[in-house]
């Protein structure tokens, strides 16, 4: 599904394209696992659609979907050092 696609609908529709893609997800995964999965190329499919959706979602509620904001929330607190003695 396109993005402008996903721009079109309503809130409660995206929550529940969300979930059934999430859903989706979770069952081609456990296909993969159990080696059912004939389509692998889907899994990626999905993964890139629930991530549309939450950019669409994202951009709704006012949150900067700018590569170097999205780079910035994934940095991590580097960890301190315990000193052993």
């Amino acid at each position: 599904m396109q993005a402008k696609e996903l721009r079109d609908m309503t809130t409660e529709e995206l929550d529940v394209r969300l979930a059934e893609t999430r859903q989706e997800l979770f069952n081609l995964r456990f296909q993969s696992a159990t080696g059912a999965l004939e389509n692998s190329a889907r899994v990626k499919l999905a993964k890139r659609e629930i991530a549309r959706i939450l950019t669409v979602r994202n951009e709704r509620d006012g949150v900067p979907v700018t590569p170097q904001a999205t780079r910035a929330r994934r940095l991590r607190v580097p960890r301190r050092r315990v000193e052993r003695g």
